[in-house]
């Protein structure tokens, strides 16, 4: 800190017209400021460094602030340092808890309508757009609408949804992921959808999700390790890599789950994999090799099965697409098809998540919620195909 405080006097502040920094001590300085020739501003502010990084922050104009307050604001500061607590970051952070506090004080209703408000657009599916309100309307406002966002728990949704998931469960889980997308859209800061999401660069070309049930019908019609293993990864929306070099140690049939090393992942971090039951059986049907770990064993001994194998196997059934498609596909079915929020598939899909917010949020892994999606995703694969007069063209995607 600067030797000697109190070097300034009201006078002295009043004075002063020459732009530039007036020291008072103790970091403390009177600033002034002649932006456009109209006049010197004047305003408060504290100089500090904080891990060899010179920081300044403002403590108010003078009109707002005397200099006997802003010496007390300042002294504040100093204290928080002396604690090890950069003042600047405090103060963001105060302000991010009262604005998140101030956020979930709202009521459902409110906070359902500022979703829709900045989400319809984007949202290219007029049923969709549609189907989101009048559920929202007809489950969740009656009882929901008036509580504030902060006040509403599992206990309460289940309540809310009580009566539609007796008579349709479809309805009432869809319903059910609507609001906890509305309230982790609150929690989050209300921030706005990604530009450009819904004009992703593509390059892997994917089958259109409406096609995936007729395609794995097929699939499943043929036999053989590499049949098994390319059902496998679409129903796991998981890398060719990551489904060939699978080992029994990594399985875990009774818990339903997949656990996959840092060591085998593109992110370096391990991936769980929550397994839907047509996996599970996918799994207990596969023969086991005497000598080989690996759950998809290739020709050669204790190795793996050909990187080459799957995406032979796709182009022989639908010529031009790739294996790594079938992840675009299953992003495109869940989010043109599904009200599952997308941190959820970006999670089930292992993709490095940038935003700090979904970071914090998907610490947890999201577990339950995946398991609900990859279930719901092998829930489409294996139904009954639609019947159809013409073939949707290939197109180009990426995930």
């Amino acid at each position: 800190m600067a030797r000697g405080i109190n070097k300034l006097s009201a006078k002295a502040v009043l004075a002063a017209k020459e732009p530039g920094l007036y020291g008072d001590g103790g970091n403390l300085y009177l600033q002034v400021t002649d932006v456009d020739g109209s006049g010197p501003t004047k305003s408060w502010v504290l100089r500090y460094m904080v891990a060899g990084r010179a920081r300044k922050m403002g403590l108010g104009s003078i009109n707002d602030f005397s200099l006997a307050e802003a010496r007390e604001r300042a002294r504040q500061a100093r204290q928080q340092l002396a604690d090890g607590v950069d003042p600047i970051e405090a103060r963001l952070a105060a302000r991010d808890t009262a604005r998140k506090e101030t956020a979930e004080n709202i009521t459902f209703k409110a906070a359902a309508d500022k979703f829709l408000a900045v989400h319809e657009a984007s949202w290219r599916n007029d049923k969709h757009r549609a189907q989101w309100r009048s559920t929202l309307e007809a489950y969740a406002f009656p009882s929901l609408g008036t509580r504030p966002v902060k006040a509403i728990d599992a206990a309460l949704i289940n309540a809310a949804l009580a009566p539609v998931w007796s008579k349709t469960p479809e309805t009432g889980s869809r319903v059910r992921q609507r609001i906890e997308r509305v309230l982790q859209w609150i929690k989050e800061g209300m921030p706005l959808p990604t530009i450009g999401k819904a004009k992703r660069v593509r390059h892997h070309p994917a089958l259109p999700w409406q096609e995936i049930p007729a395609f794995m019908q097929e699939l499943r019609e043929r036999h053989g390790i590499s049949a098994r293993a390319l059902e496998f990864a679409i129903l796991t929306a998981a890398r060719t890599g990551e489904t060939i070099g699978a080992t029994w140690s990594e399985i875990d049939l009774q818990a339903k789950m997949w656990v996959i090393p840092a060591l085998r992942m593109k992110a370096g971090k391990e991936h769980r994999v929550p397994l839907s039951d047509r996996a599970v059986q996918i799994l207990q049907e596969l023969p086991r090799e005497k000598g080989s770990a690996f759950v998809f064993p290739g020709a050669k001994a204790k190795a793996p099965l050909s990187n080459m194998a799957l995406l032979e196997m796709v182009r022989g059934m639908r010529p031009g697409a790739t294996t790594h498609g079938f992840r675009s596909t299953f992003k495109d079915w869940a989010s043109e098809a599904t009200s599952h929020p997308e941190i959820v598939s970006e999670a089930a899909l292992a993709h490095t998540i940038k935003d700090a917010v979904e970071r914090a949020y998907r610490r947890g892994e999201l577990i339950e919620k995946r398991a609900r999606l990859m279930q719901d995703w092998a829930g489409h694969c294996t139904r009954s195909p639609a019947a159809t007069g013409s073939v949707t063209p290939l197109r180009a995607a990426a995930a």
